[in-house]
């Protein structure tokens, strides 16, 4: 079995630990994608819970979506995918910041922000298109491969290298699972 099935079968099992059942009405089915991209969203969905609901109120309204669709545009990136990383990053928060020190909708570390042009990572329109920019970068650097990529985006691209993979973190492996999950849900 190679790394990448070992660690695919880690993080199926440890959802099926992790994760509450899904709820008892079924959802409205999500919209057909195809290819590698669709096919790891939808196995991404069997990991969502009933916390990942969108918030109340906010039913088919995702915020800076304009910003979102023309970013993801810009870059060659998916939008529902952007969008899954902005709500698992920053839940659209603007002013969110982490004890790391990451800032903004997209969480971007300082240096990173600096690298891609970002001088206000506070700033919607700057954090979003920094956000992209970094997310393609990562996609091209792992074959668009959007599990590598996030996890990279979320561990360190040397991380994913070093483990040929999702590497085998708790956070990184639920956070990809996330965004994926929020990816398939959203609709910008």
């Amino acid at each position: 079995m190679s790394i990448d099935a070992t660690v695919a079968r880690v993080s199926e099992l440890a959802a099926l630990l992790t994760f509450a059942p899904p709820p008892a009405a079924a959802p409205a089915p999500a919209p057909t994608q195809t290819g590698a991209f669709g096919a790891q969203l939808a196995g991404a969905m069997g990991a969502a819970t009933a916390t990942d609901a969108v918030p109340a109120g906010a039913a088919g309204a995702t915020p800076y979506a304009a910003e979102i669709s023309a970013a993801a545009a810009r870059h060659g990136v998916d939008p529902n995918l952007l969008t899954g990383l902005i709500r698992a990053e920053s839940n659209f928060d603007p002013g969110a910041t982490s004890p790391a020190g990451a800032q903004g909708l997209t969480q971007l570390m300082p240096g990173t922000a600096a690298s891609l042009g970002v001088t206000n990572p506070l700033d919607p329109v700057q954090s979003i298109d920094g956000g992209a920019r970094y997310l393609r970068q990562q996609l091209d650097r792992f074959g668009n491969d959007a599990t590598k990529a996030l996890a990279a985006y979320n561990a360190g691209p040397g991380a994913v290298e070093r483990f040929g993979g999702v590497p085998p973190y708790e956070e990184t492996q639920n956070y990809v699972r996330r965004v994926l999950g929020y990816a398939q849900r959203s609709i910008t």
